[in-house]
């Protein structure tokens, strides 16, 4: 057994997770930023590119073009959802698929909020297509969100749990 058990320490490990995808994801943008140009785009296999775009909207682009103000708004709305996921995920005793769904939406928020911070936009780099349909562009925060909504889906169709001593 290692003297630094993860298990005994799970806040640490998920602060740590956090930090960890956080970096990946600004990482990669701005990596992806620095070799393609704006607009620009490299074709990997038929079906998927990479890009480089800002979008100043939400998911889809949502109100891209809403004239600015969406900008103060996306980033208040990430403050609301990343902060008290953040303080459910160290306060709270929550099961290890909570709180990996906590780490990956935290992330993925908070990725997203740094660009919006600094630039006021998001930069997606991910295309993928298919004969001329594209899905919106997107970037690894966006990958991590989703995971995090697909592993809440799965927790909510466990059987919930009923209280020790109390009747069905």
């Amino acid at each position: 057994m290692s003297a630094f058990s993860w298990r005994g320490r799970p806040r640490l490990a998920w602060l740590i997770a956090v930090g960890l995808l956080v970096v990946v994801d600004q990482l990669s943008k701005a990596w992806f930023a620095a070799i393609i140009p704006l607009g620009a785009a490299i074709a990997v296999t038929p079906w998927f590119n990479l890009v480089h775009v800002l979008n100043t909207g939400a998911a889809f682009s949502l109100l891209a073009d809403a004239g600015g103000w969406q900008r103060v708004f996306f980033i208040v709305v990430g403050v609301m959802v990343v902060v008290p996921i953040t303080f459910v995920c160290l306060a709270r005793q929550v099961e290890p698929l909570e709180r990996l769904a906590g780490a990956l939406i935290v992330a993925g928020g908070s990725g997203n909020l740094i660009d919006r911070i600094a630039s006021g936009a998001v930069t997606d780099f991910l295309d993928l297509h298919w004969r001329g349909l594209h899905w919106p562009a997107f970037n690894l925060a966006d990958v991590f969100i989703v995971l995090s909504a697909g592993a809440w889906i799965l927790m909510s169709l466990r059987p919930a749990k009923i209280a020790s001593g109390s009747t069905p």
